[in-house]
């Protein structure tokens, strides 16, 4: 089983805020597809980066979860590409983790 996170931005690169409908419709696809979906929404992740030597850069995020048996790949290929594009982002993190239920 794995577990598959999605950080999503709640801003663009220029600080403006996304529109609610875009998570409303992130969840209802994830859910649909997966039968269920975690969100850590109400206090946002912060993450940062080094942009270069000189500038450290800051992103409030959002977290979904998933849980899947099996991991399609080139689903979540396309799938972060389709993300990627609707929130404006050079670049949009999704990863999967093995887990085991217990």
């Amino acid at each position: 089983m794995h577990l598959v996170q999605i950080l999503l931005p709640l801003t663009d690169n220029l600080g403006r805020a996304f529109d609610a409908a875009l998570y409303r419709n992130v969840r209802h696809e994830l859910t649909e597809r997966f039968g269920g979906l975690t969100a850590y929404s109400r206090s946002p992740a912060s993450g940062l980066w080094k942009e270069d030597e000189q500038e450290t850069v800051r992103d409030d995020v959002v977290v979904y979860e998933v849980m899947a048996d099996d991991l399609d790949r080139r689903w979540w290929q396309t799938y972060r590409e389709k993300l990627r594009m609707t929130f404006r982002q050079d670049t949009l993190i999704v990863r999967a983790l093995e887990i085991e239920l217990l």
